[in-house]
């Protein structure tokens, strides 16, 4: 295990709910990390994920804001048709730019911003999804010396994405949700 864990972001697709359902809950009241998330949403929905999860979660949830402080023990959801960017000074951002894998909110832009932001201090987290978004992210991080989860891809949901991340982080750790879960109670 990690004892120098500043924060944690984490991907996933097609799938999410059944995924982060089986993580976040998990997490206990005094879960000291930060947990930035990006979930593929269509860009003509208003994403509803940090108020179900809120409910399910004994840590703060919410959709992030631009230019919010990042705060431990609080999960923040990328609101929809955004990229959500972690900045240098440990703040959020928001951005419109181009979708990136046909998405905006994209894995890769989260990872790579925290990556440069956190370096080893950062645990990614690719899950279930359909597409590859996430893996060159993940490499970055790791590139920085931060870990690397990725869902067992034989048991998700869709395992595109899980499966990308490994052929491109081969040192990447392959674990159940469960071992995920398990594995963030004790950073």
């Amino acid at each position: 295990m990690t004892t120098k864990a500043e924060a944690v972001v984490v991907g996933a697709s097609a799938g999410a709910l059944e995924a982060l359902s089986a993580i976040l809950p998990a997490l206990p009241r005094e879960f000291r990390l930060p947990v930035m998330v990006v979930v593929h949403v269509p860009s003509d929905r208003r994403s509803v994920l940090a108020e179900l999860f809120q409910a399910k979660c004994r840590v703060q949830v919410r959709e992030a804001d631009d230019k919010e402080p990042i705060a431990g023990g609080t999960v923040y959801f990328a609101p929809s048709d955004y990229h959500l960017l972690v900045e240098p000074d440990k703040s959020l951002s928001l951005s419109s730019d181009e979708p990136v894998l046909f998405s905006r909110p994209s894995i890769d832009v989260l990872f790579e911003s925290a990556a440069d932001a956190y370096g080893e201090g950062l645990v990614a987290i690719v899950l279930t999804g359909a597409n590859e978004d996430g893996a060159k992210g993940m490499r970055a991080v790791l590139d920085l010396g931060g870990v690397a989860l990725v869902q067992d891809p034989d048991r998700a949901f869709a395992p595109a994405m899980p499966q990308a991340a490994i052929r491109l982080c081969p040192s990447a750790r392959v674990m159940a949700l469960e071992e995920i879960a398990m594995y963030l109670q004790k950073v």
